[in-house]
């Protein structure tokens, strides 16, 4: 992995990326670790805490079996998701709790 890194703002940023710095919130605690691999729960996470860039190692590229693994990765939560809540009425609380949990882990804003 390469240390060079170029700042881009969050709407630029995408999963798979990888970041060249730490990120950290205003108190200076470490959000994502430099070398981590951005997921779509981490850039949903980091777009609530209002980051608002980010550096990233430009000549990465995204490495398919890690995003094969991730998408892997997040078809078996959202399995885990429908067995946990299999037996929960349509028009319940805990449908529209089941509602924003998928949305989370499929990394769309709730």
């Amino acid at each position: 992995m390469s240390e060079s890194g170029g700042e881009i703002s969050m709407e630029q940023a995408q999963e798979g990326m990888v970041l060249a710095q730490a990120l950290s919130d205003a108190s200076g605690a470490v959000l994502l670790a430099r070398g981590a691999t951005l997921t779509a729960a981490s850039l949903t996470a980091l777009r609530r805490r209002n980051v608002e860039r980010c550096h990233i190692v430009m000549d990465a590229v995204p490495d398919p079996a890690a995003q094969a693994h991730a998408e892997q990765e997040r078809v078996r939560r959202l399995e885990r998701l429908a067995v946990l809540f299999r037996t929960t009425p349509p028009d319940s609380a805990g449908a529209q709790l089941l509602s924003l949990l998928q949305r989370y882990r499929q990394g769309s804003g709730a």
